[in-house]
């Protein structure tokens, strides 16, 4: 933890440092480096979903044909202050002071800011959020303040708008037109609540992730409908979700701290059932693929089957790889 205190912020300010580099500034080893950015794989906003995560490219570190440069997306909001509620920064407190006692000079330095910082907006503003920033000026960004004048104005006079977007989880841009509906925001994050004329249903933008915005002059065509409400959070049931039973292994019970489920029930051996509600299935496939062999498909059937087609075509990638995955031999036919 102490490390990747010292990672994150590090890297943040300098997009495109070789792994070598990083190693020597900060006193470590190259592989202990590349060790802690595959936890920084696992960490980013609440949800844990691939939009959520931080995304670091590891064939250019690993693969032979690499450059060894360390690229880090999909971390935006580690630019914007941190914005706390006075109950959030309490607890922030006392988890860094705890951190302090076993930590090194150099992450002790980095910590007492941070204490200090808090300490003071606590102090200035009991009851209203606290904001963290390295400068007294409030950080904006001017083209998302004209991206969203831009968007408010289309959804009030009921224009299109020809959207680039940016979708970190297949790291490619698409270009699609939608009906937009206005403005929504959970958890600080703008998003454009619209119906997108590609998907054929109603989806939220990210605002930082909308390369380019068009507003065209012809109308929308979908019924004009309020944005959604988000005050119960983003990830919400809808009717596309399909319901799911995982049965989860020791090893890949982590799985249930870093995605939201319906349901945990204990079963022998300390393994777990789980339930949990998937509306992208192809989010599903490649989490499973992170828990194989740990992790198999209860129901329904058809993910079952799904989850052992991708299986096999994974492993056809591989000639002379047994057909099993980890030391347990999980043979794909048996899901």
């Amino acid at each position: 933890m102490a490390r990747l205190l010292r990672l994150v912020p590090f890297l943040h300010g300098r997009q495109g440092v070789r792994l070598a580099d990083a190693a020597r500034a900060l006193g470590v080893s190259e592989d202990l480096v590349l060790a802690d950015l595959k936890v920084l794989l696992m960490c980013g906003l609440p949800g844990g979903y691939p939009d959520d995560l931080i995304d670091v490219d590891l064939d250019a570190l690993e693969s032979t044909e690499g450059d060894g440069v360390i690229r880090v997306s999909n971390a935006d909001y580690l630019a914007r202050p941190v914005r706390l509620t006075p109950t959030e920064a309490t607890a922030l407190l006392v988890a860094l002071r705890a951190l302090r006692a076993g930590a090194d000079e150099t992450t002790r330095d980095v910590v007492d800011r941070t204490v200090a910082k808090l300490e003071t907006a606590v102090d200035d503003g009991a009851l209203a959020p606290v904001e963290v920033t390295d400068s007294a000026e409030p950080v904006s960004d001017p083209r998302l303040e004209r991206l969203r004048a831009d968007l408010e104005d289309a959804a009030i006079r009921r224009r299109q708008v020809r959207l680039t977007y940016y979708v970190p989880a297949r790291d490619e841009e698409s270009e699609r037109v939608v009906d937009p509906r206005g403005l929504v925001t959970n958890r600080n994050i703008a998003y454009l609540d619209a119906w997108c004329h590609t998907a054929q249903a109603p989806r939220l933008f990210r605002l930082d992730r909308i390369r380019a915005a068009e507003v065209l002059e012809s109308a929308i065509e979908t019924p004009a409908e309020e944005p959604r409400d988000l005050s119960a959070g983003l990830f919400q049931t809808s009717d596309d979700a399909t319901l799911v039973t995982l049965r989860l292994q020791p090893e890949a019970t982590w799985a249930t701290e870093y995605y939201p489920v319906e349901a945990i029930r204990k079963l022998d051996g300390d393994e777990l059932e789980v339930d949990l509600l998937v509306v992208d299935r192809r989010w599903l496939q490649r989490l499973l693929l992170r828990l194989a062999p740990h992790a198999t498909v209860v129901a329904p059937p058809e993910v079952a089957e799904t989850f052992r087609d991708a299986v096999r075509r994974t492993l056809s990638l591989y000639p002379g790889t047994p057909r099993t995955m980890g030391s347990n031999t999980h043979n794909p036919e048996d899901g």
